[in-house]
C-alpha cells in the first residue's frame, strides 16, 4: 500500500482548508470513501488518481510520491539555479554528482536563512548556524585526514578526538535548538518569538522561494530515503 499517496492527500487537503465532507463531495466519492485513502486503509483506482490529481493540481506522480515537484516534472543541473549567479561552474562529467549536491544543499541553505530570519530566535539563529559548520567541519577534517601526508596541525583539536567532539556539541546545539522550537526558554537562552512568522506549505513556499523550492523539494525527498532506508533495514 503507498502510503505516500494518503499522507500527500491529507496535506493536500489542509493546505487548501478543505473539509473531508467537501473535497469528497467534489471529488465523487463518499466520505467514508476518502477517509479510508487518506488513512491508507484502501487503495484508490487510477481513476480517483487521475480526478485527485486535476482537483488539486499536481501531477499523479506527486501524489504517488514518485516525484517530489507538484508538477511532477524531474529536474537536472542546468535548471537548478546557482546559488550565487555571478559565479558559473564548469561542470565536466566527473563532476556533476558534485555540483547537483552543491547546488541542492546551498539553495535549501537560502529557503533555511529566510525562514530562520522570521523566528525571532538568538538561540535558533546561533545553535542552528553552529550546528551546520559543525557538521561541515567534521566532513572536512575526514577528508583531510584521507591523505596520511597532510599535516594534521593545521586544525588545532587532535584527529582522534574532533569527530567525537563535534558530534557532543552538535548533540547540545540540537538539544537547545529543540527547546527553542518547542517554545521552551533554557538558562541563557530564547526561544521562537513568532512561530506564526514560520506558517508554510508547498503553495506558500513554492510561491515564495520560486528560484529554490525545487532544491528545497529534492534534498528533502533524499533526505528521506536514507532515513527510510534504515528503517526498513536495508
Amino acid at each position: 500500500m503507498n502510503t505516500e499517496f494518503s499522507r500527500i492527500m491529507t496535506l493536500l487537503r489542509k493546505e487548501r482548508r478543505l473539509s473531508q465532507k467537501k473535497a469528497a463531495e467534489d471529488l465523487g466519492v463518499s466520505q467514508g470513501l476518502l477517509s479510508h485513502y487518506e488513512k491508507g486503509k484502501r487503495e484508490c483506482g487510477l481513476d480517483f488518481l487521475v480526478r485527485a490529481a486535476d482537483y488539486y493540481n499536481v501531477s499523479c506522480d506527486y501524489l504517488l510520491g514518485r516525484s517530489p515537484e507538484p508538477q511532477g516534472k524531474t529536474i537536472s543541473i542546468d535548471e537548478i539555479p546557482e546559488d550565487d549567479p555571478s559565479v558559473r561552474e564548469k561542470v565536466t562529467p566527473g563532476s556533476v554528482m558534485i555540483a547537483f549536491n552543491k547546488k541542492l544543499i546551498n539553495n535549501s541553505l537560502s529557503v533555511f536563512y529566510s525562514l530562520l530570519a522570521k523566528c525571532g530566535s538568538a538561540t535558533m539563529i546561533r545553535e542552528t548556524s553552529g550546528y551546520l559548520m559543525l557538521a561541515v567541519y567534521k566532513m572536512l577534517r575526514y577528508l583531510y585526514s584521507a591523505n596520511p601526508r597532510n599535516d594534521q596541525n593545521f586544525f588545532a583539536i587532535e584527529k582522534s578526538v574532533a569527530p567525537l567532539g563535534a558530534n557532543s556539541a552538535m548533540s547540545l546545539a540540537e538539544a537547545k535548538i529543540s527547546a527553542a522550537a518547542s517554545g521552551v526558554v533554557l538558562e541563557g537562552e530564547d526561544s521562537v518569538a513568532e512561530p506564526d512568522q514560520l506558517t508554510a506549505n508547498t503553495q506558500s513556499l513554492a510561491e515564495e522561494y520560486p528560484r529554490y523550492y525545487s532544491s528545497m523539494v529534492n534534498l528533502i525527498k533524499n533526505s528521506e530515503s536514507r532515513i527510510k532506508k534504515l528503517s526498513e533495514g536495508e
